[in-house]
């Protein structure tokens, strides 16, 4: 029996989004649904309670630096990765293909895994799928990615199809050490780079060895908007109706919006937090950078259509003084409201795909947000 069930609800009929549910063993989620990064067992700044507070359902941590930090056997000694972090709603984990991809010069990839130097202490480790499977069987999370080679951007064509060719044959490997597959949903992982044709074949294959979910990664790796866009269109379309859709590590609300408006369910992006850390909101008219100086003597909220609790409570003139005073509090506020803004997003697209009006919502709101349409 698998550890999820996706529950298509309704297509909207004037841009073909997916209304649905997502019904994981620590609780059910609307999709379509953004994910805070909670990549150290903990979203930068939050308490779980205030993230409760802004009704996130879900949230994403990262295998790569919780094996390297604490490790995966203490996590797991302390009772899973919900109780040692005190969140008792859905988890997703992924595989740290990506950071290990990252190391560049740190890491040599053969058939069998990855050798790679930590980058913390320059201490050398190995990761394998069976590995990155015990690691995230460890961890306990509700849905775990497959070990995948994220194939960099730009990357020639055989390049790109022996790294796809790599990832199917590691997505096979993880299955099958896959050990938990009750309460834990593994994703296939679906590479391919820019080649259309290596794309199809990706999504045909992965489907092949059959997961409850499918990611697309390889995306937003540097690549233009309306590449990631053409690629969207043409791999979303080849996944299963019946199992959800996720797309790695993107976040920005135009990108939300033509995701789900190309058919994707879920997202994840550490943009709303980090640039928080950098004092830039994200707000109904757009950026706003908080500690440039005609914000000094502003006594509006951050955003005055928003109602989470830093509008509601302190003004652009304070949340500045902080910011340029560097404490922490300046940092909290913004990332408070930066995550609730990207979830009340995903409310406001649910609703207009229920009410079929999602590609009108995409128009106001890029003329709002200062987007070129």
């Amino acid at each position: 029996m698998n550890a999820i069930k996706y529950e298509l609800i309704k297509v909207c009929k004037q841009s073909g989004a997916r209304l649905g549910k997502l019904h994981t063993p620590h609780g059910t989620i609307d999709t379509p649904v953004f994910m805070p990064v909670g990549t150290q067992a903990t979203v930068k700044s939050m308490t779980p309670e205030e993230l409760k507070q802004m009704d996130a359902k879900i949230i994403l941590s990262n295998t790569y630096h919780l094996y390297l930090r604490p490790g995966h056997h203490l996590v797991e000694k302390a009772g899973g990765l919900h109780k040692f972090m005190n969140w008792d709603r859905a988890i997703l984990t992924d595989s740290g293909g990506f950071q290990v991809f990252s190391l560049g010069d740190l890491r040599k990839i053969t058939e069998e895994g990855v050798t790679f130097r930590s980058h913390l202490d320059g201490s050398k480790h190995f990761l394998s799928p069976e590995k990155v499977m015990e690691i995230e069987n460890a961890l306990g999370a509700d849905i775990i990615m497959s070990f995948d080679e994220c194939t960099p951007y730009p990357a020639d064509y055989n390049y790109t199809k022996n790294s796809m060719e790599r990832t199917l044959r590691w997505a096979e490997r993880g299955k099958n050490a896959h050990k938990k597959t009750d309460v834990q949903a593994s994703f296939g992982i679906v590479q391919g780079g820019m080649y259309k044709d290596l794309r199809y074949e990706s999504a045909m294959r992965t489907q092949e060895i059959d997961f409850p979910g499918y990611s697309i990664g390889g995306l937003s790796v540097g690549e233009s908007k309306e590449m990631m866009r053409d690629i969207l269109e043409h791999t979303a379309p080849l996944l299963p109706t019946d199992k959800p859709r996720y797309l790695m590590g993107v976040g920005s609300p135009d990108d939300l919006i033509d995701g789900v408006i190309r058919g994707i369910d879920m997202f994840d992006c550490v943009l709303p937090t980090r640039i928080a850390r950098n004092g830039t909101a994200m707000t109904s008219q757009g950026k706003v950078v908080v500690r440039n100086a005609n914000y000094a003597e502003s006594f509006e909220p951050l955003d005055s259509h928003c109602n989470c609790y830093t509008c509601q409570n302190y003004s652009r003139a304070y949340i500045r003084h902080l910011v340029k005073t560097n404490e922490i509090l300046g940092a909290r506020l913004i990332t408070t409201h930066n995550l609730h803004f990207l979830i009340n997003l995903m409310k406001q697209i649910r609703e207009a795909i229920a009410e079929d009006r999602l590609l009108d919502f995409r128009k106001e709101f890029f003329e709002s947000y200062g987007y070129q349409l």
